[in-house]
């Protein structure tokens, strides 16, 4: 490989793991703006997130995203487990904006409840309604693989429909780890990132 590495762009990444005797964990690293807080500790380098800029200072007892104890404003860091009736479990996640909630529903039910194996599950075509990360767009965004009679029907019904690309990153790069009864294990990567699933 070339060296020193390219500099290549990065942000909010998902990963998960799961050891031979089922210890498991689903993480999301994010700073949510490019450089976070604008703080580094300097005992370590490290950049401090800015996750509590969803907080607001009105101090109204009404308002849900005061900067009060026992508030949780919205936020999209949902790093997510399943377990399953017959001993599956599951870890998974992906990046993404407000996609993120949309995406991991997307990637739970066509997995848990369509019977989709879990790669089909992450590399199916994916929608986004909102915004995602440096966009004020809120239209209903689809891949373009969705077939052409639901994308008009969705319009006819009176959508805001935008078209993407096929294996958009503006949907996000999911990833998911199952960890069947017997110890088995498989993995899924999503197609338009970078990412990968391992064993070893």
């Amino acid at each position: 490989m070339p060296w020193p590495a390219p500099a290549t762009a990065g942000d909010t990444v998902w990963l998960g793991a799961i050891d031979a005797e089922g210890l498991a964990t689903s993480f999301i690293q994010s700073i949510y703006f490019e450089f976070g807080s604008g703080l580094v500790l300097p005992q370590t380098g490290i950049l401090w997130q800015n996750r509590g800029s969803s907080f607001v200072l009105d101090d109204a007892a009404a308002n849900p995203r005061a900067l009060k104890p026992g508030r949780r404003p919205f936020h999209t860091l949902n790093p997510a487990f399943a377990r399953f009736d017959d001993g599956r479990e599951m870890v998974y996640g992906t990046m993404g904006g407000e996609g993120q909630p949309q995406t991991q529903a997307a990637v739970f039910s066509r997995y848990a409840m369509y019977g989709q194996d879990i790669q089909a599950a992450v590399t199916a075509p994916r929608w986004l309604l909102g915004r995602t990360w440096g966009e004020e767009s809120v239209t209903l965004k689809l891949e373009g693989r969705f077939p052409s009679d639901l994308v008009a029907a969705l319009r006819s019904a009176g959508h805001d429909i935008e078209v993407l690309e096929n294996f958009t990153a503006t949907m996000g790069h999911a990833g998911a780890i199952v960890r069947h009864a017997d110890g088995s294990l498989e993995g899924a990567s999503d197609p338009r990132s970078d990412g990968a699933a391992y064993g070893f």
